[in-house]
């Protein structure tokens, strides 16, 4: 028994990632978990009965773009989304309007943003300009890195010359050579740029811009030849290369093969992929565009095959809170922006997901919590309920309800969403911030600036290791 009680005691089936405790507590004590148990709780200074619900670890959303369409300005309302969505920390990407995360100077300036308007806590991704070559590259890299950033960021295919550019294969090279020496983590957005560009300009040339021709210009082969592609670059260079979305399961499992020649090399799956098919793109139109795009409902069982494989890294959102108008689709699929939202609605799908298919609430902990905070080198501070991580916690409240994208707590053009009118089996019942609460189920509780930077705890990288 402790000499003074705890500041809070929160009541509820604690969610592990190998066990549920039933009747469980977490013990706080001012932003860290300083006991947790099941039966009878010790006193505290406040006790929080959330008896009925599950507890889990806030989740850890180790994908989402804050600021691309935006700027720094777009911070505050995507993570008031977060917070509403049970997700305490998001890992944020480094294509910003109007300049991408190249530097120290930039990252902190970020920072800066991050801890005057966020509502959630926030790890940060770094990148390198296009025409960053020879010792100006090697610089970058190595500042970020210092800096606090938590891992880095290339493409194979640019959407802006500026913000989102292509890196050439000698670049990305001589780049991977420098994130080796650094320890960190390189996420790769994984299409191949020449088969799309030409698909696409065939299909406009024909006059097909209707909605499934968004699929039909980004097949499979899009994606895989860039994954070899990265993947041989990480057995040359030793870095830890990782494919930032993956469509399909055969990404993964070229992961596993890399990795068995002695590579460092991972994937993970947005949420998305484990649920639409491009069946429901010619329904959403614009708001279901995403790259890479749905697959076939085969591909998703396929994705799962690959979860129980245990060949998956981590599940994200990739949430990307385009304005309204920039989602619309008038004729053209090739126009409106690529991106969907998804962070208030991570958590309840993601339980509605695993309940429809009868598996255990445990894999929500393992790959929404704990794995991405390990692959960003976060964990244990963040993603686990455990003495001496974050009081950050996720309370989820099953039931029969349904997604309303009414209920996004971002600005009113990002209130839309590829789930809208879902049926859920769990709700957000309630989210903790380093012990605070932060989402009652009604509304946003933390002020702009509640949130705080974090920087990675360690150098280097987890690769899904027990």
């Amino acid at each position: 028994m402790p000499a003074t009680p705890y500041d809070r005691i929160v009541l509820g089936e604690l969610v592990l990632p190998d066990a549920v405790i039933a009747d469980g507590y977490v013990a706080i004590r001012g932003e860290v978990i300083a006991a947790i148990g099941r039966g009878a709780p010790p006193p505290a200074v406040e006790t929080i009965d959330h008896s009925g619900c599950l507890v889990l670890p806030g989740l850890v959303d180790g994908h989402m773009h804050t600021a691309s369409s935006r700027g720094w300005p777009g911070i505050e309302g995507a993570s008031r989304t977060a917070a509403a969505g049970g997700v305490t920390t998001c890992v944020d990407m480094p294509y910003d309007v109007p300049r991408p995360v190249t530097d120290a100077t930039i990252l902190r300036e970020k920072i800066g943003w991050v801890e005057r308007t966020s509502h959630v806590d926030m790890a940060l991704y770094g990148t390198i300009t296009k025409a960053a070559q020879g010792e100006a590259l090697v610089d970058a890299i190595a500042g970020l890195a210092e800096a606090g950033a938590c891992s880095f960021k290339l493409s194979t295919y640019e959407y802006d010359a500026v913000r989102f550019p292509r890196i050439d294969h000698p670049t990305m090279v001589a780049a991977f050579r420098e994130i080796a020496r650094t320890g960190l983590m390189c996420a790769v957005h994984n299409e191949d740029q020449e088969l799309v560009e030409r698909l696409t300009a065939q299909a406009r040339a024909a006059g097909e811009t209707h909605p499934i021709m968004h699929c039909r210009t980004r097949p499979p082969l899009a994606e895989n030849l860039a994954n070899l592609t990265i993947f041989e670059m990480a057995l040359e260079t030793g870095a830890h290369v990782h494919i930032a979305h993956s469509s399909l399961a055969r990404g993964f499992e070229l992961a596993e093969v890399f990795r068995r020649q002695g590579a460092r090399t991972s994937g993970e799956a947005c949420i998305q992929y484990l649920c639409m098919t491009e069946e429901d793109l010619p329904r959403l139109e614009g708001f279901g565009k995403c790259n890479p795009p749905f697959r076939s409902a085969a591909e998703v069982e396929r994705m799962w095959e690959a979860l129980a494989a245990g060949t998956v890294a981590y599940i994200s959102t990739d949430h990307a809170p385009w304005p309204r108008e920039r989602k619309l689709y008038k004729g053209d699929i090739f126009a409106p922006g690529a991106g969907l939202t998804g962070l208030q609605s991570f958590a309840p799908l993601m339980f509605t997901l695993l309940a429809e298919r009868g598996l255990p609430v445990t894999l929500m902990a393992r790959y929404c919590a704990e794995r991405p905070a390990r692959f960003h080198g976060l964990w244990p501070r963040k993603g686990a309920i455990r003495v001496g991580s974050d009081a950050d916690l996720c309370v989820l409240e099953p039931g029969d309800f349904t997604f309303d994208a009414r209920d996004i707590q971002d600005v009113e053009d990002a209130r839309w969403s590829p789930y809208d009118g879902r049926a859920m089996k769990a709700r957000v019942a309630a989210a903790y911030l380093r012990g605070g609460c932060i989402w009652d189920g009604r509304q946003v509780l933390a002020g702009p600036g509640t949130g705080r930077f974090v920087k990675r705890l360690h150098r280097e990288t987890w690769l899904g290791e027990d």
